[in-house]
C-alpha cells in the first residue's frame, strides 16, 4: 500500500514538473501597433530541447489552438512572424505587430504532449492602436466629410464631429487656434456664427490609458456674409466644378491630339516604305502590222517601242 502511494506521489510530482517545464515570456510594457515584439519559450526541463517544442496561437474564429510553423501558408495567415531556435529557448519574433493578425493568446507546447499536458500558461498579447481621425459636418441630416475647409453663412448654426476607432474608446477634445478654451467632446457646436468665429479648429483624440497614443485633425472654418453668403458658397462650388470640368476637357483634347499625331506619323511611315510601281509588265512591243499599231505605209518591221 505504501509503495502504491509513493508511486502515485511520484507520478503527480512528475506531472507538475512537466507542466512547469515550459514557460512563455513576452513584452514587459504595453504593445503599440507596428512595434516589434519577441516571445520566448523557455525550457526548464533538461529532458526537452527546442526541437521538441513549438508555438501555438488560439483562433477565436475557429475556437481552437493551431500550431505556428515556418511554412509559407502560415506566413500568409500571420505575416511578419519569424521562428528561431536557440540553445534552451524558442523565439517568435513579430517585426510589425498588427491588431488584426497578431493579437490574441499564445503558448508553448511540447510535440509529444496533449492539449492539457506539458504546455505553458497562455500569454495574452494586446495590441493598442488608434486610427486616423475623420471630421464631418453634422449640421444637417446628411453628414458631409470635411477634408480641410468648411464654409458657413453668418448667423447659421454649425455642428462638426470627429471620430476614429481604437483598441479602447478615445477621449476627444476641440480647441481653436489662438484661444485658450477646450471643449472635451467629439462634437463642436457654434450657434449663431459670427465673423470672428472663423479660424482653424483642431480635434484631438487620446487613448484613455496611453497618453503617447493620440491623433489630431485640423479644419478651417470660413464665415461668409449673410447677404450673399449663399451666393459666395454657390460661386465657390461652381468655380470648383468649372475647374474640374476644364481639366477633364484638357486631358481629353491632349489625348485626341496625341492619337492624331500618332496616326499621321504612322501613315507617313507607311507611304515612305512603298517602292516605285513596277510597270514593266505593261510594256510590250507594238508592230506596224498589229492591231495596236497606227496606220502606216512604211514597211518597217522593227518595233516602234
Amino acid at each position: 500500500m505504501r509503495g502504491f502511494i509513493l508511486f502515485a506521489i511520484l507520478v503527480i510530482a512528475r506531472a507538475h514538473s512537466s507542466i512547469a517545464a515550459l514557460v512563455i515570456q513576452g513584452p514587459d510594457k504595453p504593445v503599440l501597433e507596428n512595434d516589434e515584439v519577441t516571445l520566448e519559450c523557455l525550457l526548464s526541463d533538461s529532458e526537452l530541447n527546442t526541437s521538441q517544442v513549438h508555438f501555438e496561437k488560439f483562433s477565436k474564429y475557429m475556437n481552437k489552438w493551431y500550431r505556428l510553423e515556418e511554412e509559407a501558408m502560415y506566413h500568409r495567415c500571420i505575416p511578419g512572424v519569424i521562428l528561431r531556435r536557440e540553445t534552451g529557448q524558442l523565439l517568435l519574433s513579430i517585426r510589425s505587430i498588427h491588431s488584426y493578425f497578431h493579437q490574441g493568446l499564445y503558448r508553448c507546447v511540447a510535440d509529444n504532449a496533449t492539449a492539457t499536458d506539458n504546455s505553458s500558461q497562455p500569454l495574452a498579447i494586446t495590441v493598442n492602436y488608434m486610427r486616423e481621425l475623420s471630421v464631418y459636418d453634422v449640421s444637417s441630416s446628411s453628414q458631409k466629410f470635411i477634408k480641410e475647409n468648411l464654409h458657413v453663412t453668418l448667423g447659421e448654426d454649425v455642428e462638426v464631429e470627429c471620430s476614429t476607432t481604437g483598441s479602447e474608446a478615445p477621449q476627444y477634445s476641440w480647441q481653436k487656434y489662438g484661444e485658450d478654451w477646450i471643449v472635451p467632446s467629439p462634437k463642436l457646436r457654434l450657434k449663431n456664427v459670427r465673423m470672428e468665429d472663423g479660424g482653424d479648429y483642431t480635434c484631438m483624440a487620446e487613448h484613455p490609458t496611453l497618453s503617447s497614443l493620440k491623433k489630431s485633425s485640423t479644419i478651417s472654418i470660413t464665415v461668409l456674409p449673410a447677404t450673399n453668403g449663399r451666393l459666395h458658397q454657390a460661386w465657390y462650388d461652381s468655380t470648383i466644378l468649372v475647374l474640374m470640368t476644364s481639366v477633364a476637357v484638357a486631358v481629353v483634347l491632349v489625348l485626341l491630339l496625341s492619337i492624331t499625331v500618332f496616326l499621321v506619323r504612322r501613315a507617313k511611315q507607311a507611304k515612305s516604305t512603298k517602292g516605285p510601281i513596277d510597270d514593266r509588265s505593261q510594256k510590250k512591243p507594238i508592230y506596224t502590222a498589229s492591231v495596236e499599231s497606227l496606220p502606216s505605209t512604211s514597211g518597217d518591221k522593227q518595233p516602234l517601242v
